[in-house]
């Protein structure tokens, strides 16, 4: 059965802008970041023939967390020089090709993916999701697998595909335990700080002995190695807040209409003002107009 594909759109998109460099308009202004999302879409169409996309994008911060933890994604600065200028031209793209759409004031992707799932579950259709984020991890289930990029350090691993096996082999705890694994490990990527000292087969040891993070706090005294006895007792109100910032939202109200037919004018217009030639000579191959 062909499945529903549930994009990560900022995710997806830094990996295009570092996938390929130095491509430009005549002008100088930036073009690698569509050229490599353009790419990654057609080459997902092509493998895996879904039977709908969506893509999602974050819109103005992440109200929620932000509110727990000032800090939340402090750390990343701003975003790379060229990359904002594309995300408008990604975004018309997106639209031309006929996929869904999707963002929300105040809330991040994969809480808009999150809702998606449990949406299109409660059809009983299929669905997976593309992006490399680790906190999607936590929604694979029966009916929900997760599509990892190539890597921009090493591009040769190739897309990899996670269900609930491999989740339980790369983090060493299954899906409904993700949670309680990032609440005690943190995130760096999202400034959510760690118990300190505390790596991930540590956490997964932890987890797989006592179940979840209510259950380890309570038996705090008793964790090896030792020395974490009292440090997990004493930061217990962070590692509860940890897990209500890698809790993904999954109950917001989304119009996810089905994917239209690609707009080959809009497709033709985005291409001339970015001077993508070759890719507009691709498209009218692709969509039989030659």
């Amino acid at each position: 059965m062909s499945k529903i594909l549930l994009c990560d759109g900022h995710n997806l998109a830094f990996r295009a802008f570092y996938g390929i460099r130095e491509l430009t308009r005549s002008d100088g202004f930036p073009t690698n970041m569509v050229h490599g999302w353009l790419r990654s879409f057609w080459k997902l169409e092509d493998d895996l023939t879904p039977r709908g996309i969506q893509v999602f994008f974050d819109k103005d911060g992440a109200t929620r967390r932000e509110k727990i933890l000032p800090s939340y994604k402090e750390n990343r600065g701003l975003p790379p020089e060229g990359f904002s200028e594309q995300l408008e031209w990604v975004k018309k793209l997106t639209d031309a090709l006929g996929y869904g759409r999707s963002e929300k004031s105040g809330l991040e992707a994969d809480d808009l993916i999150a809702s998606a799932v449990n949406l299109y579950r409660s059809k009983n259709d299929d669905v997976l999701i593309v992006s490399a984020d680790k906190d999607l991890a936590q929604l694979i289930s029966p009916g929900v697998e997760q599509l990892l990029p190539p890597p921009t350090a090493n591009p040769r691993l190739g897309w990899r595909m996670l269900d609930e096996k491999g989740v339980m082999e790369k983090f060493g705890v299954p899906p409904q335990s993700i949670l309680d694994y990032l609440a005690i490990i943190g995130d760096q990527a999202d400034n959510i700080p760690g118990l300190a000292g505390v790596g991930p087969k540590t956490a997964s040891k932890w987890l797989n002995e006592y179940g979840h993070l209510e259950n380890l706090i309570l038996n705090a005294g008793r964790l090896t190695p030792k020395r974490f006895c009292s440090i997990v007792y004493e930061k217990r109100d962070e590692l509860r807040r940890n897990l209500e910032l890698v809790r993904l939202e999954s109950d917001i109200k989304l119009d996810l209409s089905d994917n239209g037919e690609p707009d080959l004018e809009k497709m033709k217009e985005i291409f001339a003002e970015l001077e993508m030639k070759k890719s507009w000579e691709e498209a009218q191959k692709r969509y039989n107009l030659i």
